[in-house]
């Protein structure tokens, strides 16, 4: 199973609870550093505040099962629409 799907599976739950859905999920490497890469969606336009509630959600699911064993960034994004 692949980086992606176990970090989907492991906090999709806990998210939607506050009304957010994951849009996608990417761990990919960028110059030196290693990010993952969720973007978020929901309804009603996502806020500063949303994307830090989310990150504080799921960074401790992702500490607690420590699923990836090199160090990487957390990068917790909105879902851009069309107005």
């Amino acid at each position: 199973m692949d980086i992606e799907k176990k970090v989907r599976d492991l906090v999709e739950e806990k998210v939607n609870e506050i009304g957010v859905t994951i849009d996608s999920v990417i761990y990919e490497k960028e110059g030196n550093n290693n990010f993952l890469r969720i973007t978020i969606d929901r309804e009603v336009p996502i806020d500063v505040d949303t994307c830090v509630e989310v990150t504080n959600i799921i960074n401790p699911i992702l500490d607690e099962n420590d699923i990836i064993e090199e160090s990487y960034i957390l990068d917790i994004s909105s879902k851009e629409r069309g107005v």
